[in-house]
C-alpha cells in the first residue's frame, strides 16, 4: 500500500506558493521554471506533462537589477499593420503589477514546446490577496534566493535606539 502512495504523490500536481517581494523576476523565472514544468521529478520527460502549479503573490513588489526599469523594453504586437509597440518595464508594471513576472517565466521556458498550456498553471496575483480555494490547494512554499531586509519605518523604536552605533555625533551637528 505504501508504493502505491508514493507513486500517486509523484504523479499528482502540488501546488507551490512564491513570494515576489524583493526579488529579481529572471531569477525568480528560473525556480518557477522547475516547478511549472515538473523538472524537480523523478519521472521528468519533455513530451511529459508533469509539472505542477504554482502561485506567485507580491508581484507589485518585484526588484530588477540595476536600472532595468527604464532600460528594459517589452514588445508586443496586435497582428495588426502597423500594431507594434514597445513599452518600458515600468510602464508595463504600472499597467499591469502582474506581467513582467509572468513574461519572464514565459521567456524562461524557451524550448519547451508545451509552454503555453504550462502557463495555465501559473497563478499571478499582485499583491497578498488569494482567494481561499486555491490558498486550500497550496502544499508547499519555494524558497526566495534572496533574503528580504526590514524596512526602517517597521522597525520598533526601542530597537533603533538601542541599535550600536559606529560614531557619536555632537548635539549641534548639522548633516549637509
Amino acid at each position: 500500500m505504501h508504493v502505491y502512495l508514493q507513486q500517486w504523490a509523484t504523479f499528482a500536481r502540488q501546488w507551490h506558493i512564491y513570494d515576489c517581494t524583493w526579488q529579481n523576476p529572471f531569477e525568480s523565472a528560473r525556480l518557477v521554471k522547475t516547478h511549472l514544468m515538473g523538472l524537480h521529478k523523478p519521472i521528468y520527460h519533455p513530451m511529459n506533462d508533469c509539472g505542477d502549479h504554482v502561485v506567485l503573490i507580491n508581484t507589485k513588489e518585484i526588484a530588477l537589477p540595476g536600472d532595468e526599469w527604464v532600460k528594459r523594453v517589452y514588445f508586443h504586437h496586435t497582428g495588426y499593420p502597423g500594431g507594434a509597440s514597445w513599452t518600458l518595464a515600468w510602464q508595463l508594471h504600472d499597467k499591469d503589477p502582474t506581467m513582467v513576472m509572468k513574461k519572464a517565466v514565459y521567456n524562461s521556458m524557451t524550448g519547451n514546446l508545451q509552454r503555453r498550456h504550462t502557463m495555465q498553471r501559473l497563478h499571478l496575483f499582485a499583491d497578498d490577496n488569494v482567494p481561499e480555494e486555491i490558498l486550500a490547494n497550496v502544499t508547499n512554499q519555494i524558497r526566495t534566493p534572496r533574503v528580504v531586509p526590514q524596512r526602517l519605518d517597521h522597525i520598533d523604536k526601542e530597537t533603533l535606539e538601542n541599535f550600536p552605533t559606529i560614531m557619536d555625533y555632537p548635539k549641534d551637528y548639522v548633516l549637509r
